[in-house]
């Protein structure tokens, strides 16, 4: 058996990316911010052997949904490997959250500089399994349910 436990995400900044996650979907962290310079490091660190030995300097954070599932949001600084003409097909598509309020988490999505990709959809017509595209202000896809995969796709 194996679990998602969370997803990582490249940010261009990471201070206004956690405002961003805890503002709209109430994520606290858990863990960090933590900076990484390679110069203060030993060549076999961890981070150098996760990331890469081209990599100078970052910063990340974990932070947690009340589900249970992280998001690791990292600030490549050097290099930068954010790149905002990425094609949003290619590797990381979306993630999908769960939510209580599907309008509301909307209407904060677009306040806190996020936008609304899609029309709010109802899966299963008679039911309230309904699911809506957003995206963060860094162009990452965030799908929304009311309710668990499970539910909405089980039993059909």
């Amino acid at each position: 058996m194996s679990a998602i436990t969370h997803v990582g995400l490249a940010v261009p900044d990471l201070d206004q990316a956690i405002d961003w996650y805890r503002k709209v979907f109430d994520f606290y962290i858990l863990a960090g911010p933590f900076n990484f310079n390679a110069a203060d490091e030993n060549p076999s660190a961890m981070t150098l052997d996760l990331q890469g030995e081209e990599l100078k300097k970052m910063r990340n954070v974990h932070l947690m949904s009340s589900g249970g599932v992280g998001i690791e949001l990292f600030e490549f600084q050097d290099p930068t490997y954010y790149n905002e003409s990425y094609s949003p097909h290619a590797g990381f598509f979306h993630i999908c959250l769960v939510v209580d309020d599907l309008v509301g988490t909307i209407e904060k999505a677009v306040q806190y500089g996020g936008k609304q990709r899609s029309e709010i959809w109802n899966v299963n017509k008679g039911k309230p399994h309904y699911l809506v595209y957003a995206e963060d202000p860094f162009g990452h896809i965030i799908e929304l349910y009311t309710r668990s995969t499970s539910e909405i796709y089980g039993n059909q």
